[in-house]
């Protein structure tokens, strides 16, 4: 069942590179401090999806997923921080 394997590897490395999008725009608020063109409420949407993602992949005793996800959740997060510190400050 190769198709199978080819499937896992893709879902592992997709939730891996989703968790690694997010960096690019935590470097970029950190470097020009200013998150001013970010939308707070999409970065916190993406939080809330990532959350119940989680917490679906716990009921489902997907692993895989729960800890791709958190990664997301992880890096999704420190962009929302920064844009909350840096959207007050201006």
């Amino acid at each position: 069942m190769w198709w199978k394997y080819l499937i896992e590897v893709s879902f592992s490395l997709g939730l891996f590179v989703n968790a690694l999008l997010f960096i690019p725009q935590a470097v970029k608020i950190i470097r020009t401090k200013n998150a001013g063109d970010l939308s707070l409420t999409t970065f916190l949407g993406f939080n809330i999806i990532q959350f119940f993602t989680f917490f679906h992949g716990y009921l489902h005793k997907d692993y895989l997923l729960m800890i791709g996800i958190l990664l997301s959740f992880i890096t999704c997060s420190v962009v929302t921080v920064l844009i909350i510190t840096y959207q007050v400050k201006a």
